[in-house]
């Protein structure tokens, strides 16, 4: 086996990004998943909250929504290891809400163990 596998997908201030990790023919895979979004507290804005919800395969695997905190940057970070078997894809999708708040990052990163 050679360099283990890196896979990025950077979705800037978008509201969802996917990641999207072709099937290998012959091994069965291993990766450790790490989805991270930030945001900012626009001045003055009332109750303002983030939420984030991450799909594998199609899959809800996990959602969380937490009120953002005014001073500052906050965020919401979710990670999990997810087993490929060999022909299968993985595909992971991020997918976020919000009032009251500035996107500044979505990225999606997979590091095959």
């Amino acid at each position: 086996m050679g360099r283990p596998e890196h896979w990025e997908a950077d979705a800037g201030d978008a509201s969802v990004a996917h990641l999207d990790i072709p099937p290998d023919a012959v091994r069965d895979r291993a990766f450790e998943v790490a989805v991270d979004w930030r945001v900012r507290a626009v001045p003055d804005a009332a109750e303002p909250w983030h939420e984030l919800r991450v799909l594998v395969n199609g899959a809800h695997q996990w959602t969380r929504r937490v009120p953002t905190h005014a001073d500052g940057g906050d965020g919401l970070d979710y990670r999990v290891r997810c087993s490929v078997p060999a022909g299968q894809p993985l595909r992971v999708a991020a997918v976020t809400d919000c009032r009251g708040v500035r996107r500044l990052g979505l990225r999606i990163q997979a590091d095959e163990d």
